[in-house]
């Protein structure tokens, strides 16, 4: 077996990825090839992999590689971690350019103008990528854990012969967090849930305790009662359950910049109300880069590092198609009438059945219809951002940019048809000639 992992200079995510494999027995004997565009980066993941393979008396035979032929060639499953762009330039201008709008965001990397240009600087080398893998390893399993989730995977789901499935870590965590925030820390081991929507506002349809009783009632009674001291990081989203009904799997600083109703500048008091984050994944990245810069000699000189298994769904993937163990994920997967009430060719998030056959996903029906409404806001800004990268016709992106939650309440057309301009000569040498 052969394991492809792109973007392998985010070392922080290959660790966890390729250390949960290493950690894996039932892998055997395997091999791990690191692919990244940046030598340095590449070469203190490989040291660091190495090291944990050491460690845990791994049996994975890891190499590293500049060259994409190299790279794809027979891999059997291919891990997507890139960031095209990274911080500097293109996250700096996906920021920068709508505040001179007025209009501001908190992490930029899913829906609303920065997710939007996201999607379109990445859809290119994805679909490069794609090329590669169709030529090289035709068979192989694409996990991609790169944000925009459902505007990528999408794209590559549509749009090419490669078979892919997305993944986020949001909704593994969904039930416990909101317990443990609620007070109700004694379920979250003994809790039963269903979960199903689109990347990251997915919604929580049902959790009852072992027994089979109901938790809801007494959730949405603790959340009515918002605690700012205890609930502060998550306040949106529990006025979201509040107002609609259903608690929804991504944290407060994303809910708040995929809907409507939070960041107005007509009401500055509500980012304080809510504790909105503004200008988060700036700040995250910096201090992440700085953070790195403090931890890497560190662990290139640890002759002894040790990894924990994570709740990463690639390993569990990887050894249920390999074993032919059947195994249960939340993916991101083509809506071909799992979720009745969504667009049939939108990007959906459901529970599916992983064997020796792939990504088997599972037919979950209507959502509650509030769900599917809020649902359909975000869908309808990640098909018409598809269009625009598959028609490379500026008009598309206007569009995208309107329909959006945020931006509309936010901006008049003419400034929005604006602000994409702006946008579309900021990323100039990041995207095609759009026309």
């Amino acid at each position: 077996m052969k394991l492809t992992f792109i973007g392998a200079g985010s070392t922080v995510f290959a660790r966890n990825v390729i250390g949960d494999c290493i950690l894996t027995p039932e892998l055997g004997d395997f091999d791990v090839c690191l692919f990244d565009i940046d030598p340095q980066r590449l070469d203190e993941s490989y040291q660091i992999l190495c090291n944990i393979n050491t460690t845990a008396n791994g049996k994975a035979h890891i190499t590293k590689t500049l060259d994409r032929t190299e790279a794809f060639n027979g891999a059997d499953f291919v891990v997507n971690a890139i960031q095209v762009g990274l911080y500097e330039p293109c996250t700096v201008t996906d920021f920068q350019v709508p505040k001179k709008y007025g209009l501001r965001q908190t992490i930029a990397d899913t829906l609303g103008i920065g997710g939007i240009f996201r999607a379109l600087r990445t859809i290119p080398v994805m679909e490069s990528y794609a090329e590669d893998m169709q030529r090289l390893c035709p068979r192989a399993l694409l996990l991609n854990y790169t944000n925009p989730m459902a505007m990528l995977t999408g794209y590559l789901q549509r749009y090419t012969g490669v078979h892919t499935v997305g993944l986020c870590h949001s909704v593994q965590v969904c039930a416990p967090h909101l317990l443990e925030s609620l007070d109700l820390k004694e379920y979250v081991d003994a809790c039963r849930w269903e979960i199903a929507g689109i990347n990251h506002q997915a919604w929580l349809l049902r959790i009852e305790d072992l027994a089979g009783n109901d938790l809801y009632p007494e959730i949405k009674r603790r959340a009515a009662k918002m605690d700012r001291e205890k609930n502060g990081q998550d306040l949106v989203r529990l006025e979201i359950l509040n107002q609609f009904g259903y608690y929804n799997t991504e944290s407060s600083e994303h809910t708040a910049e995929y809907l409507p109703y939070f960041m107005k500048s007509r009401y500055p008091e509500l980012i304080e109300r809510y504790n909105i984050p503004l200008d988060e994944y700036p700040r995250r990245c910096v201090n992440q880069i700085k953070g790195w810069a403090e931890m890497r000699d560190s662990l290139l000189k640890d002759s002894h590092i040790e990894h924990q298994k994570t709740h990463e769904f690639a390993s569990y993937i990887i050894k249920a198609v390999m074993k032919d163990e059947p195994y249960r994920i939340h993916g991101n997967v083509l809506n071909t009438g799992l979720i009745t009430n969504l667009p049939q060719n939108a990007c959906v998030e459901v529970p599916c059945m992983v064997d020796r056959n792939g990504i088997n996903p599972c037919v979950v029906g209507d959502l509650p219809e509030q769900c599917a409404a809020l649902n359909r806001t975000n869908i309808n800004v990640q098909l018409l951002t598809l269009q625009a990268a598959r028609t490379l016709k500026k008009e598309y992106i206007y569009m995208a940019a309107m329909l959006d939650p945020h931006t509309s309440s936010e901006l008049s057309i003419d400034d929005i048809r604006a602000l994409c301009d702006d946008m579309i000569e900021a990323h100039k040498g990041w995207l095609p000639e759009y026309h």
